[in-house]
């Protein structure tokens, strides 16, 4: 079990007061979970500790890592709302009332799932902590899911692949969206999953040996080279990720050409083109298998080098170079955005809550101090970093307003789709499933701009409205006033945002 100082040894902070933060949420949640049991019969503080550890480990501040060890106490414990505002404040009893929202209906039936759905987007609208709160403790059930009763087991693995694994895509968590995705392999796809293990076995079963080998060797070369500031690591492709490529390959695992990856970390773009050059002239790269996403950047930001190569064993390694900062955005998407930056103290503030002052703020009353704070944090840093389309569903999919068939066809073929990223003229970035055309893109930037729409160029050509756009386009949208959406649009739109706006002009224009 994590212990409260494993966990504040891994937050960014120096300070006392957050120190005690997180001695005294653990303390707390230690003694309303004290009789409480995991299915394996392990205290129940093993997930809450763990939960902690991982929030502490990704960089969250010390009020989401206390959120996370509180995060059960109202749900499963006489612990009251009023107890965790009095003890820890509002902020901390609004990022918990969150979580708990989300575990408040459970997933029996299709009515309850989508509900339960909704109520994620609902309460990750507000503050995009309580979502990033829920996939670490998601995490933490999946990897002790075996311990689950049998007849629970493939309902939760198949609600973190249908539900938890495309939000995690969707918010460039990658490195969470991975673990999800291997834990729940093996439950989801059975048989799928024996296979993909036969095929790695029947190729090599020794892979971690062969990649310590490389790294030794490209370690060795680098420092030889004067590049002593680096970071390097290995993985074997995931076995999730690999069973969706050995399917577009036939089965045939030669040809995967990903299967083994190092990456080197390094502290400037500089050296990893630096790195990138040693690289080469130690391995031997394939034609065509080098990626510049640094000078040119995957539309949702992602940037690193990528090359394949030989060995001089004739080990095929893809290679990925990048900085520290890039590393972060790639591993934890919106979280890197949310990374705890440790406040300045302004003298003569009591330690208790000198840690709540933001750096632009004099000393104010205990609660001057608490409601200033929460309005800093929890409406202005986080919910400006919430990604529109959470935004959307939060406020769009009340029970009123959809029905549940609505709603659970918009997730699947519209916010849990394969996505594209083209370009407004400017060069800011839209988001949009597969498929979209000009009129989606149009009321994704504005309904006044759709609902105005007159003409539309695609990489400044003019295209017909239901034109399929693709990866990069860059979109320009004529308007003019007297311009209105037409029945056809409907036909048109992809997205449900922009046909909930063609109907509701629609109707508007019969009443």
């Amino acid at each position: 079990m994590k212990t409260a100082a494993d966990i504040i040894g891994q937050i960014h902070s120096s300070l006392e007061s957050d120190k005690e933060l997180i001695e005294r949420a653990y303390a707390f949640a230690e003694k309303a979970h004290e009789e409480h049991k995991r299915y394996s019969g392990e205290p129940y503080m093993i997930h809450i500790s763990n939960v902690g550890f991982k929030l502490a480990a990704m960089g969250m501040g010390p009020r989401t890592v206390a959120a996370g060890l509180l995060h059960d106490t109202i749900e499963d414990t006489p612990v009251t709302i009023e107890d965790i505002k009095r003890e820890f404040g509002e902020e901390i009893l609004f990022l918990v009332e969150g979580v708990t929202k989300l575990s408040s209906v459970r997933y029996y039936g299709t009515d309850r799932h989508n509900e339960s759905l909704r109520k994620l987007f609902v309460a990750t609208s507000q503050d995009i902590r309580v979502l990033i709160i829920k996939l670490n403790d998601r995490l933490h059930n999946m990897e002790t899911l075996s311990h689950v009763p049998p007849e629970k087991q493939l309902r939760i693995a198949r609600e973190t692949l249908e539900i938890y694994v495309p939000i995690a895509h969707r918010l460039g968590m990658g490195k969470i969206r991975k673990e999800l995705e291997d834990l729940a392999f093996p439950y989801v796809y059975p048989e799928e999953y024996k296979h993909v293990i036969e095929v790695l076995e029947k190729k090599n079963g020794k892979y971690n040996e062969t990649l310590e080998r490389e790294r030794k060797v490209l370690q060795k070369r680098l420092a030889d080279s004067g590049l002593l500031d680096f970071h390097t690591s290995f993985r074997v492709k995931g076995l999730f990720s690999l069973y969706h490529k050995l399917k577009r390959k036939e089965w045939d695992i030669a040809v995967v050409y990903d299967l083994l990856a190092m990456r080197v970390v390094v502290t400037s773009v500089e050296d990893c083109y630096r790195t990138l050059g040693i690289i080469h002239e130690l391995w031997r790269p394939l034609p065509g298998r080098m990626k510049d996403y640094i000078a040119f950047p995957k539309p949702n930001g992602y940037k690193s080098l990528h090359t394949t190569v030989t060995t001089q064993n004739e080990t095929i390694l893809e290679i990925q170079i990048r900085t520290k900062d890039m590393h972060q955005e790639s591993e934890f998407g919106i979280a890197s955005h949310l990374m705890y930056k440790q406040p300045l103290v302004t003298p003569g503030a009591s330690s208790k809550f000198a840690n709540l002052i933001p750096s632009l703020f004099r000393p104010f009353s205990r609660r001057a101090i608490t409601e200033t704070v929460i309005k800093e944090t929890t409406t202005k840093d986080h919910k400006e970093k919430i990604p529109k389309w959470i935004n959307q569903i939060g406020t769009m999919y009340t029970k009123e307003q959809s029905s549940e068939a609505d709603f659970i066809s918009d997730m699947r073929d519209d916010f849990f789709s394969n996505r594209i990223f083209v370009f407004t003229p400017i060069g800011d970035v839209v988001d949009l499933p597969v498929g979209a055309t000009p009129v989606d893109f149009a009321f994704a930037i504005h309904s006044e701009i759709g609902n105005h729409m007159a003409g539309v160029k695609v990489n400044k050509k003019l295209v017909q409205f239901d034109t399929t756009l693709h990866n990069g386009d860059i979109v320009e949208i004529e308007t003019k006033k007297n311009a209105k959406p037409t029945k056809k649009w409907l036909d048109f739109a992809k997205t449900s945002v922009a046909k909930r706006h063609i109907r509701s002009t629609l109707e508007s224009q019969n009443s």
